[in-house]
């Protein structure tokens, strides 16, 4: 085994992070940075691409430094949140409007357009997806028909996700430079609307029906493979990028659901579950997601997957919206506090309900108020509806052939301890999460090991670098589970109406 080191970028929604790995998984050194989140208007949200790519700079840098420089890195691999679209002018390597976030909403009009003329069906037979803002291929549509620059730099506009807009620019050398290379994977392709599970390469058709040109496009490779090197200038050496992937297949991945029927749910800033589906093409009818989980070879492996939109974003409007809480982990501490939700029910579509409703006119609702409920009742709801979500989610994967005999949780919001309870208490199964919760990243570095040579296969480099595990078991009463989701089922009822 090498003594040499994986650098793994992690872009999330509102931070950035390098994580420097040894090749057993530990983790050395890890530098982030928040980034600003930027509301133009109702339903929008953006990021400053710029931002995104100076400021994931310096954290590398900083991890690469620590590890002794740039000659003792073996690979690096990145992962990110897949939905965020970046525009720039491949001559200057300049964006020409701000990225447009995965939670943005612009594009729902566009969306119910192409829905009401019944090209649905179609497009989730061929993509997996369905028609909602939430995918890429609408935004890029938004900047050609709303930045005029877009349209007019013709064969040199470059549309890509958050891991093509860091490969070209670790590529090309940095802010402002152009000629860099321009790579999306497989995982991130996926969740565009552009991209077929089955087949090579983007689809015409699928680009026509969208409205976004072929020649914009980033050249489509494996998850992990050996893909570029980072320009020299940038660490004092040119380094093997050898991993690619995005962030909920990354989790899947860091959690070891390598197997067909290993499920996981990554509670972020919103809760993602995905289940294994190994090489069968997954076709849902009960409107969940089919993605690809990883590809190697151009051989891919698939995944069931269910989006929630809100979920640590809930306690953090919590926090710093209505200023119920301190600090995040105050959460725990509150629901303990009351003996249960004093009736309070919280349904969190704050933007909006995803899977399996997909309801983006859907908002928020807080029902069962009284003068005996109290702050903490409010949080322990909050909370609650984490669970309720899911058993939501697992029946819908159940009725698509695709049941969960125990799930794997991971995620920031994973660390309280008593919502890992309430959702074994809740789906009735248990419940395992590794002793260190941030699995997207160690997936990314799994990636890249394999891609730089490291270890064969992702078994092989699963068996060696996941962490222990600690369980949680069921132990709720069936009646008060019955209670819990008959409330539930009546809030949502509402919302939905």
């Amino acid at each position: 085994m090498t003594d040499r080191y994986i650098v793994v970028l992690d872009e999330g929604t509102t931070s950035t992070r390098a994580i420097l790995y040894a090749p057993d998984g530990t983790v050395i050194a890890t530098k982030g940075r928040e980034l600003d989140q930027h509301y133009p208007e109702p339903g929008r949200v953006e990021h400053d691409a710029v931002q995104i790519w100076q400021r994931t700079l310096a954290c590398a840098r900083a991890v690469i430094e620590r590890a002794g420089g740039a000659d003792r890195i073996a690979a690096i691999g990145i992962t990110n949140q897949r939905e965020t679209v970046v525009a720039w002018d491949r001559r200057t390597g300049q964006p020409i409007h701000r990225a447009i976030v995965w939670q943005d909403r612009r594009t729902a009009d566009f969306c119910e357009t192409l829905r009401g003329a019944g090209h649905e069906t179609e497009v989730q037979r061929r993509t997996g997806l369905l028609l909602d803002p939430y995918f890429s291929g609408t935004k890029m549509r938004w900047l050609l028909d709303n930045v005029p620059e877009a349209r007019a730099l013709g064969d040199n506009l470059a549309l890509g996700t958050i891991e093509s807009w860091l490969v070209w620019n670790l590529t090309s050398g940095g802010e402002g430079q152009g000629g860099g290379l321009h790579i999306s994977d497989a995982s991130n392709a996926s969740r565009t609307l552009l991209f077929p599970l089955v087949g090579n390469g983007w689809d015409a058709g699928l680009a026509d029906l969208i409205g976004v040109p072929l020649s914009a496009l980033p050249e489509v490779t494996d998850t992990h493979g050996q893909f570029g090197y980072t320009h020299p200038d940038l660490f004092g050496a040119a380094i093997p990028i050898c991993g690619l992937v995005g962030d909920q297949q990354s989790a899947t991945i860091g959690q070891g659901c390598l197997s067909p029927g290993e499920t996981k749910a990554t509670f972020g800033t919103g809760a993602f579950i995905l289940t294994n589906m190994g090489q069968n093409v997954p076709a849902s009818s009960n409107r969940l997601l089919g993605t690809i989980l990883h590809q190697s070879g151009g051989e891919r492996h698939f995944a069931l997957e269910g989006s929630v939109f809100v979920a640590g974003s809930l306690i953090q409007w919590l926090r710093d919206g209505l200023g119920l809480l301190q600090s995040s982990a105050e959460s725990e501490q509150l629901a303990r506090s009351v003996a249960d939700n004093g009736g309070v029910t919280l349904v969190p579509a704050l933007t909006g309900l995803g899977a399996p409703h997909w309801r983006p006119d859907a908002r928020g609702s807080i029902s069962g108020l009284t003068l005996g409920a109290g702050k903490a009742h409010i949080v322990r709801a909050a909370l609650e509806s984490m669970a309720h979500q899911c058993h939501d989610l697992m029946q819908a994967f159940a009725a698509d052939g695709a049941g969960w005999d125990r799930l794997r949780i991971d995620g920031g919001m994973s660390a309280n301890n008593w919502m890992a309870q309430d959702l074994a208490d809740v789906l009735k199964l248990p419940v395992e999460r590794p002793t260190d919760v941030e699995t997207t990243a160690l997936g990314a570095a799994m990636c890249a090991a394999v891609g730089v040579g490291l270890y064969p296969s992702l078994a092989e480099a699963s068996a060696c670098m996941r962490p222990e595990t600690d369980g949680f078991a069921p132990a709720m009463a069936d009646a008060a589970r019955d209670v819990r989701l008959a409330a539930w089922r009546l809030a949502l009822t509402k919302v939905m109406a």
